[in-house]
């Protein structure tokens, strides 16, 4: 399986997810930035590679001259000149390999950068995931909340009627009261942390968003698509991160070359081929041809040391690129191994929660029991409250947590940066680049 090639829209099957998601590829800044990029390096190619063939221009000329009689033998001279050519700017001839070895450069440069936009639409894909499901956590912690208020509020009418009566004390219904209080505090910091939420995913889709409450529950079965265990970890290399730093150390071994060459002597080429008359009639006669061919040769012999330390840099900047691929893969296995670890135990967290879950409910109730038969005070049912809601808040988040693992483990793997397994047919591949097409 490869999980690479596995849509985000395979993996992701909630509808509305699978449209925030569009919408984000479609409209996110970061992704748009990341596009440019592409062209740009993409178009400085285009520049390199044109260095290798002569840059060739047409020119036509009118000139009218009037020279003194004192210059031209005792009268006055006036004359037109008609000219027109085909002009050969200076043309390097790459002997040595400096502009192959640019164009290179350049090529591996584009091929980083549009790896680096991959790598971009795969942590968008995963950003918006994850956001989306903290959403419905929490519309399911403030439908807790709600609950737990509504269930508080008829425990505070209960002991505030068995204290008029004179059954229970004050300080019975006090604590009930500001039990109650406590829990609309936690609503109203739920809901804070829902508006920031939403305006955290309006900003990844880049468009205003309206979500309707979606609780976790509801989109849990079957969220996302299960991945096997026993994954080989050559996966890791088809991550677009590490690609591009791959292509990167390529375009700095490139570098060093153009580096090398630049100590060698440029050999250049220029000329004009044309025709030139002092009359219009005769301007594309054979006889009015005219032509000019200057070769050059340019040897650095003083630079004051440019050269070697240009060449060194190119190392270092290769030596750096090397300790960045190392990274980036390390970073790789790092990122697996926690989603892996976090997906491990998580799935035993959320088992030992709701068992946790369990407990507390019967605790609540066998409180309630005993503080009505006179075996308890208040203050218990009051503790055994506290910590079911807690409990309940606590289950919330760890089904969540759960669920985002597998999200992290499918974008640590290198999935989400297509919409389907097939290539993208906007971006050239390294043969068309290579052919100019």
């Amino acid at each position: 399986m490869n999980i690479g090639q596995l849509g985000w829209r395979d993996f992701f099957t909630d509808p509305r997810l699978q449209g925030l998601i569009s919408q984000a590829i479609e409209n996110n800044r970061d992704l748009r930035i990341s596009i440019q990029r592409v062209e740009e390096a993409r178009a400085q190619y285009g520049i390199r590679r044109s260095e290798l063939l002569p840059s060739i221009s047409a020119g036509a000329l009118y000139n009218r001259l009037r020279t003194p009689a004192d210059l031209s033998f005792g009268a006055p001279l006036n004359l037109s000149v008609y000219q027109a050519t085909l002009n050969l700017s200076t043309w390097e001839l790459d002997f040595w390999g400096r502009i192959r070895s640019l164009k290179e450069a350049a090529l591996e440069s584009y091929f980083a950068t549009e790896e680096a936009r991959r790598a971009a639409v795969v942590s968008i894909v995963a950003q918006v995931a994850n956001t989306y499901l903290l959403q419905c956590d929490l519309d399911e912690r403030i439908a807790i909340a709600r609950k737990t208020i509504a269930d508080r509020q008829g425990s505070y009418r209960i002991t505030r009627r068995r204290y008029e009566v004179g059954a229970a004390p004050k300080l019975d219904a006090v604590q009930a009261e500001s039990l109650l209080n406590q829990a609309r505090v936690d609503l109203l910091d739920l809901q804070r942390q829902r508006d920031l939420n939403l305006n955290a995913l309006t900003l990844l889709v880049g468009a205003p968003v309206t979500l309707p409450v979606q609780l976790l529950s509801q989109v849990e079965p079957g969220f996302v698509r299960q991945i096997p265990a026993g994954l080989p970890s050559d996966l890791l290399f088809n991550r677009p991160d590490v690609i591009a730093a791959e292509h990167q150390l390529k375009a700095e071994n490139a570098n060093i070359g153009a580096a090398r060459a630049d100590f060698f002597p440029s050999i250049t080429l220029t000329g004009d081929l044309g025709t030139a008359s002092t009359e219009l009639k005769h301007l594309f006669e054979w006889s009015s041809r005219v032509w000019s061919y200057m070769p050059g040769i340019s040897l650095p012999i003083f630079t004051g040391g440019r050269l070697r330390a240009n060449l060194a840099l190119s190392k270092a900047l290769r030596n750096e690129a090397v300790a960045n691929y190392e990274k980036t893969i390390q970073t790789a296995f790092r990122e697996v191994a926690d989603a892996l670890a976090d997906r491990r135990w998580l799935a035993q967290q959320v088992i030992a929660q709701q068992a946790t879950l369990a407990d507390e409910n019967e605790r609540v109730r066998l409180a309630w029991l005993r503080y009505q038969n006179g075996a308890a005070s208040y203050l218990e049912v009051l503790d055994a409250q506290r910590d079911q809601y807690a409990a309940e808040q606590a289950l919330v988040q760890a089904r969540q947590a759960l669920l985002a693992s597998n999200v992290n483990l499918y974008s640590a793997l290198g999935g989400g940066a297509i919409e389907r397994a097939q290539p993208n047919p906007g971006s050239p591949s390294a043969e068309e680049m290579e052919k100019g097409q």
